[in-house]
């Protein structure tokens, strides 16, 4: 069995029955089952699509569209690293090539272990703290290669 066959559709369900027959509803729906389940496995889309009536592509559709939504599962710790102007200039380049190889993932990849996914971001507007990057919602600016593989480090 995998995972994705385990999962517990139950709280699912009582989003469904909250927005039953409401027009326009697929991006809050989605947003709702995201936050439940930290991504948007299949079969949570399998399911909206028959509790909404809506066809699994356009939900698809939807979720490949915007930003927000992901497909696949995401770390407990999300880092982002701007590589904007002011970063690049800084050296986030040098920042995001020693993640990429002590981690042994590419940007925008999750470790096996799903502890962090990292991102390149293209501006964080913190660009008086470049480089700066953003882990866990926490902005952390003039950073070095050191500085992020000791935050790195550190996450639980």
């Amino acid at each position: 069995m995998t995972q994705e066959e385990n999962l517990d559709l139950q709280p699912l369900e009582d989003i469904l029955a909250e927005y039953r027959g409401q027009k326009g509803a697929v991006i809050p729906v989605l947003q709702k089952a995201q936050k439940i389940y930290g991504y948007l496995p299949a079969q949570v889309l399998r399911r909206i699509a028959k509790g909404m009536r809506v066809p699994l592509s356009r939900l698809y559709g939807v979720a490949t569209f915007y930003s927000q939504f992901y497909l696949t599962r995401r770390g407990r710790h999300v880092l982002r690293q701007c590589d904007g102007t002011a970063c690049h200039v800084r050296g986030a380049a040098k920042i995001i090539e020693r993640m990429e190889n002590e981690l042994g993932i590419k940007a925008g990849e999750t470790t096996p272990d799903y502890k962090l996914t990292c991102e390149v971001v293209y501006c964080l507007g913190s660009c008086g703290l470049a480089p700066v990057a953003v882990v866990d919602d926490t902005a952390v600016g003039k950073l070095v290669p050191e500085k992020m593989m000791a935050i790195i480090r550190n996450l639980n």
